[in-house]
């Protein structure tokens, strides 16, 4: 019904980018027209935001679409928040606390003095004696009250349920609330209390801790001082640090540390790793190993000579000198570097300094009738690191049939960060010192189960894209809570289920503890491990941390979620005395029998915490008295989903690389690439069940690929198998080929090794099948075998070995199919390392912090497909006029439809200011079709735009089109697409999205061929044996018009056309389709 920008919804999505009390709001449409200009009835206000209504425009029109923004007030208003007072309560009352500040306008009557100056809190008075509950005085426990639907529950009373209920505390305004003194033991009970709410009861829990800092890797020379830093949570908070260097305890009566290590006057022995150990009453945890770098007052932490780094050059650019397309540009390490030292210790150097390119020169390339500048690196050395951010992305769908989750709610803990959008994707930046990001995707619908996920993201900065697949909860059934109810665990066809869940008489009780009575709807949705489609929707990333600390995986053998509510599905029921009796028969590895644990997931740790063991079954099982069952307790409080899991300590790591193409190049390494490893049960044959899986992992390549664990056993190679795939983008990578011939150069791996590893890419027996996916038997190495110690796997105590090995090591490898298309940068950068971008005024991208992509629709009428060029030089700016920034090359896509019709979306360099922001560049533009093509049309539009913004670019070629690019976000009507992220790969995809959709806000991944067109050539090759149109002109009594001249053309095209339907897509995912049952 019109357009509107709200101010409360722009908040929500671009948080901190919109002050909170902005001084003004300004309007323009996506074509850059100031609202006040477009004779529209719009309507703004500083506090709602800007709207335009349909209703109240002329008849027959309807609002525009409008873009806003906002004037923040530069400087500060008002003055740090003073300290609590003191409780005004006396011994186990409650009372006050209250805090002030003041407004530092000019004039108190200013619209930004017109906040709160003064806030207050419920506090509880000290401890009495004689309390009939326990009290921790130096314990804080922070908690959050939310409501069914995810909102924050303001004004909610806490009390402590004892002997006389105690008043604690009431929630603020985001649900949060902070209780001093209450014991953290599993014991004391808090009843929360709202109006018109259900009253809840929970136990306040005794968590261990978990790392939410760890040291970070530093460079110092000797005799200077170094400072790490490590920091956990729990509750209680960790009363225990303990700091070990490379692996031994360092006495803390001479280091004198707690959660903070400070080392002084170092020392080449105090180089090496450092990582902490938190503990607290629940139990211990460490953080991931820094390591600290200790060179010698003289030595360059960063060598001058950069390393060898190819790239591919032009298809017309074959060099005689190396028989190739390839030529070595120069690359410098990626370390960081010893810098300037702050004055004062810092957990974080305020100014951190990596290695990079500090000198390039000019190199000219001799192509075919041309010449091509690049930038080689000659020299490298220490400058303050590029800043980056961190991104992830991607989809939340179904894991049945691909239903996108729409306008799911996605949580880090308890707060709401993001949304999925209408086709399921989502966009998360990584905040800062993130080390492990847990993400939890919640269907406001319900109709899917909740879903955590720990997902990896580059740290380097850039974009990671995921698919976050959720499983569709089963739909409920009606049980009798005064009876014995029995919930079947797995429903494989022609198999037994894994276990059963047995739910005694009166067992369900209300939120406020109160027994419930009456008819029950219970949802119970299992996934089975002996599904493989199963595998990709696991929760979490099946770890947990062990008593001396450690985070060690686990095996599942199924995850079940859990909902029960009255019988008009309006409050959710909690359970106690749940039974779980899981069938010994589905546990074909004898000792994971004894090990068997029910788990429960922490959704804000990602991490599975123990509920209770299983036992021998001692009651009599009607019907299957022949089977053995094993027997755990549970109850079903605030966490919903549960794990039948054994801990496994029998782990290797398996490396792989991923490429940009099939010739495998050290420079074509792809960075920001997503492994996945399925843990598959060990082989027939061997004691255990063959069908079903066992693990899900998944890690993001780096500059050095990635290592992931998999389960293996040192007696039997062949007791583990793992299928392990890879996507980049969303899109899926593929493998190397393992029939007809299987190639060990291809692969990475050398004989004999490769043969143990039985390697089979996915098609191997049936071609009909993907090539996405390859599986190999996890044969640990053996010590004794000289060609198993160089990788690809690598024993569990060799993950630095793993992650540091040379690209001449062996592993396995994932390419991505070479498309038709290609990308040349004058100066270089690696889209998915920031770290590499370079201060240049010929760089392609010239802010690291904001990425702008920019593309043309061009329309072919022929009947080829076409290879498009851009050439992109400065315009106007005096530095880089005539100089080349890059090359873009794409091959039109045909129509499906229309056999002489093809389109193609093809990336220019944006016009904008360059690297210093000083002035803006026109960037001088070629469109260049191959072959014999001529310029059919210009979009008028564009055409009228460039007309009145000069200066024009001449165009005498008939062949080509030249233009100075446009500095505004032209849109679609003119055939432009433009689109500016702080991630380069998320920006060219949506502006991508947006060209072969042919709108501005829309997107596609089907070429629509007539839609948003910026320029049409037309590209005709003649029959050899018809008169040439220029023949016929000459021959004929009187010269033709030029519609003429074109309906002559297309005749012949259409008369020497050969019919073929091509299969219509981007330049992402390849689909295959195989036969199913």
């Amino acid at each position: 019904n019109g357009d509107h920008e709200r101010l409360d919804a722009i908040r929500f999505y671009f948080r901190d980018k919109v002050c909170k009390r902005p001084t003004r709001i300004e309007a323009r449409t996506t074509d850059w027209v100031p609202a006040q200009n477009t004779g529209q009835v719009v309507h703004a206000s500083l506090q709602e935001g800007f709207w335009c209504l349909n209703k109240e425009q002329p008849a027959g029109k309807t609002c525009l679409n409008y873009a806003v923004r906002f004037l923040c007030p530069i400087g500060k208003f008002w003055s740090p928040w003073s300290k609590w007072s003191a409780c005004s309560a006396e011994c186990g009352k409650t009372g006050v606390q209250t805090r002030l500040r003041t407004c530092l306008a000019e004039s108190h009557l200013d619209l930004h003095c017109n906040e709160a100056t003064e806030e207050g809190r419920l506090c509880i008075g000290h401890a009495c004696s004689g309390c009939d509950s326990c009290m921790c005085e130096d314990h804080v426990l922070h908690g959050m009250v939310s409501l069914a639907d995810g909102a924050p529950a303001a004004e909610a009373t806490v009390y402590l349920q004892s002997a006389n209920l105690k008043l604690l505390t009431e929630s603020d305004s985001n649900g949060g609330f902070r209780i001093p003194g209450v014991c953290p033991d599993g014991k004391n009970i808090l009843k929360i209390k709202k109006a018109r709410y259900a009253t809840v009861t929970v136990p306040v829990p005794e968590n261990k801790p978990y790392i939410v800092k760890n040291p970070v890797d530093k460079v110092r020379r000797i005799g200077q001082s170094v400072i790490l830093c490590c920091k956990a949570a729990g509750n209680p908070a960790p009363a225990q640090y303990l700091w070990y260097h490379n692996g031994t305890l360092l006495d803390s009566s001479v280091y004198k540390y707690n959660s903070k290590l400070v080392l002084r006057n170092l020392n080449i022995d105090q180089a090496g790793e450092y990582f902490c150990k938190a503990s607290n009453d629940a139990g211990s945890v460490k953080s991931q190993a820094a390591k600290l770098s200790v060179i010698a007052s003289d030595e360059a932490s960063c060598d001058p000579r950069p390393e060898s780094h190819f790239i591919r050059l032009p298809h017309d650019c074959f060099q005689n000198a190396t028989n190739s397309l390839y030529y070595d540009i120069g690359k410098c390490p990626a370390n960081i570097c010893a810098g300037k030292i702050d004055q004062g210790l810092q957990c974080k150097d305020r100014a951190a300094y990596c290695c990079g390119v500090s000198k390039m020169e000019i190199r000219e390339i001799s192509c075919s009738g041309y010449t091509l500048p690049t930038k080689v690196a000659v020299e490298c050395g220490c400058s303050v690191c590029t800043e980056i951010k961190m991104t992830v992305r991607g989809r939340a769908i179904a894991a049945d049939n691909g239903e996108p989750i729409r306008f799911g709610h996605i949580y880090i803990g308890n707060n709401r960060i993001s949304m999925t959008g209408y086709k399921g994707t989502f966009s998360v930046h990584v905040p800062a010192d993130t080390e492990r990001l847990v993400l939890t995707f919640v269907d406001r619908l319900q109709k899917f189960v909740n879903t955590t996920k720990v997902l990896p993201f580059n740290k380097k900065g850039g974009a990671v894209f995921h698919e976050i697949k959720l499983l569709r909860k089963k739909a409920p059934v009606t049980l009798e809570s005064s009876e014995t109810n029995t919930i079947p665990l797995g429903d494989m066809e022609g198999d037994d289920p894994i276990a059963e869940l047995e739910i005694p008489p009166n067992t369900f009780y209300r939120q406020n503890g109160e027994l419930y009575t009456g008819k029950v709807k219970a949802s119970v949705t299992f996934l089975d491990p002996r599904n493989m489609s199963t595998a990709t929707a696991a929760q979490s990333d099946l770890n947990y941390i062990n008593e001396e600390g450690d985070m060690l995986p686990l095996h599942t053998y199924g995850m079940f979620s859990m909902d029960f509510t009255d019988e008009t599905a309006t409050e959710f029921l909690n359970a106690g005395k749940v039974r779980v009796h899981l069938d010994s028969a589905q546990v074909r590895i004898p000792e994971h029998l004894q090990q068997m644990k029910l788990w429960s997931l922490n959704p804000e740790t990602g991490l599975w915490e123990e509920e209770g063991d299983f036992k021998p079954d001692q009651s009599t099982r009607r019907k299957r008295e022949e089977r053995i069952f094993l027997v755990g307790n549970m109850e079903i409080r605030e966490r919903r989903l549960f794990n039948l899991d054994v801990p496994e300590s029998r782990r290797c790591y398996v490396k792989v690389r991923a490429y940009r193409s099939e010739r495998f190049l050290p420079s074509e390494q792809v960075e920001g690439a997503v492994i996945s490893l399925i843990n598959m049960e060990p082989a027939s044959g061997y004691s255990s069940n063959p069908r079903a899986w066992g693990r899900f992992d998944s890690a993001v390549t780096g500059p050095n690929g990635a290592c992931l664990p998999a389960f293996c056993d040192e007696q039997r190679p062949d007791a583990y198998s793992a299928y392990i795939l890879a996507s980049l983008e969303g899109e899926e990578l593929e493998a190397v080929p393992s029939s007809p011939r299987l190639n060990p150069n291809a692969v990475g791996v050398p004989q004999p090794y490769l043969n143990k590893l039985n390697y089979r890419r996915t098609d191997h027996v049936d071609p009909r099948i993907k090539k996405t996916a390859f599986s190999i038997t996890v044969a640990k190495p053996s010590p004794s075998t000289a060609g198993e110690s160089n990788g690809p796997i690598y024993a569990s105590e060799n993950l630095r070995e793993c992650e540091q090995a040379h690209y001449s090591a062996a592993h396995f490898r994932f390419y991505r199919v070479e498309r038709d298309r290609y990308d040349y940068n004058t100066v270089p950068f690696n889209e998915n390392d920031p770290m590499s971008w370079t201060e240049d005024y010929q760089a392609w991208w010239p802010n690291p912090m904001e990425y702008r992509a920019c593309y043309m629709k061009v329309k072919i009428n022929g009947p080829q497909e076409v290879n498009i060029r851009s050439h992109n030089m400065g315009g106007t700016h005096p530095y880089t006029v005539g100089k080349l920034y890059g090359i873009r090359d794409v091959r039109t896509i045909r129509d499906m439809e229309q056999s002489s019709l093809s389109t193609v979306c093809l990336e220019f360099k944006c016009s904008g200011m360059l690297y210093d922001q000083a002035r803006v560049d026109r960037t001088l533009v070629r469109i260049i079709p191959q072959g014999k093509c001529y310029r059919e049309s210009v979009n008028s539009m564009l055409q009228e735009y460039l007309v009145n913004h000069p200066p024009l670019a001449v165009n005498n070629e008939s062949g080509e089109y030249t233009m100075l690019a446009p500095l505004d976000p032209l849109g679609h009507n003119y055939g432009i697409y433009t689109v500016t992220d702080q991630n380069p790969s998320i920006a060219k995809e949506i502006a991508l999205g947006r060209c072969f959709d042919g709108t501005s806000d829309g997107t596609s991944r089907v070429m629509k061929s007539n839609i948003g067109i910026a320029l049409t050539f037309n590209c005709v090759e003649r029959e050899v044996a018809q008169q040439s149109l220029f023949q016929s002109l000459q021959n004929s009594p009187r010269r033709r018009e030029r519609t003429g001249i074109r309906r002559q053309q297309r005749d012949i095209s259409f008369g020497q056309a050969k019919m073929r339907r091509v299969t219509q897509r981007r330049s992402s995912p390849r689909v295959q389709c195989t036969p199913t049952d």
